[in-house]
């Protein structure tokens, strides 16, 4: 069975404080569920901070992104050796850095490779734009988006986060039926690129929330949430938590 999996994506939010009074409220409210893998990916600047608050809780750190080379003079980028200290997760491919900083899907492929080779875990955004959902083409988009990256063969850890673009941070979200859709066609993605695709967690992003988020989690090709604005709310990301636990099931 997949042990299911909840990343809190901060964004570009918080000051030092809210990163420290969030991540606070966040481990006494979750620390003691042990059947959920929970992620907080908060800000570089706060990482370091956010890594101390949950030393020995059981909660994880991720990144939101990285650069794909060890070492060089890339000025303002940060390297995935330096955040392996740290984190254990790093999220790789997210709409907002292929749209609007321009990220492509071979940049994406390097950054994911970068961090598998210094011993974290890729969670990979893969989805599409409202046009695209539009126009009927969302698998292609998602395949092309998955084949970047696993094409020349992948024999690490990773998770897929599935998160179509149309529906994040736009109150939003797909149907379960959908989402469950596009998560199934993504497991059999994966194993035509010969990944044990039984094992690989996916998850469901774009807005969700504790009012939509019990629909996604009971589907059998989705392993968890990818969360955005409802991680900034301790109460809220909590109850995510808990309904992601199978021990919390009805």
């Amino acid at each position: 069975m997949r042990k299911p999996l909840v990343a809190g994506n901060w964004k570009m939010h918080t000051d030092s404080s809210q990163a420290q009074d969030l991540a606070s409220s966040i481990v006494s409210r979750v620390s003691s569920v042990t059947d959920v893998e929970v992620v907080l990916c908060p800000p570089f600047v706060w990482l370091e901070r956010v890594a101390k608050l949950v030393e020995e809780t059981g909660i994880l750190v991720g990144a939101q992104d990285t650069f794909w080379e060890d070492w060089g003079a890339y000025t303002g980028e940060i390297s995935p050796l330096q955040l392996s200290e740290m984190c254990s997760y790093v999220i790789v491919g997210h709409s907002e850095r292929r749209h609007i900083i321009g990220e492509t899907d071979e940049i994406v492929a390097k950054k994911a490779r970068a961090v598998a080779r210094a011993g974290m875990v890729p969670i990979l955004a893969v989805g599409e734009l409202e046009q695209e959902y539009k126009e009927g083409i969302s698998k292609e988009i998602v395949s092309n988006q998955l084949s970047a990256v696993l094409a020349d063969g992948w024999d690490h850890e990773i998770v897929i986060a599935y998160e179509p673009v149309w529906a994040i941070g736009t109150g939003l979200a797909a149907s379960a039926q959908y989402a469950q859709d596009m998560a199934a066609f993504i497991r059999e993605q994966l194993g035509s690129y010969g990944l044990n695709q039984e094992r690989v967690r996916i998850l469901y992003g774009g807005s969700v929330n504790r009012g939509n988020f019990k629909e996604f989690i009971e589907q059998k090709d989705i392993d968890g949430a990818l969360v955005g604005g409802a991680s900034l709310k301790a109460e809220e990301f909590a109850e995510l938590v808990m309904m992601a636990s199978p021990a919390m099931v009805d």
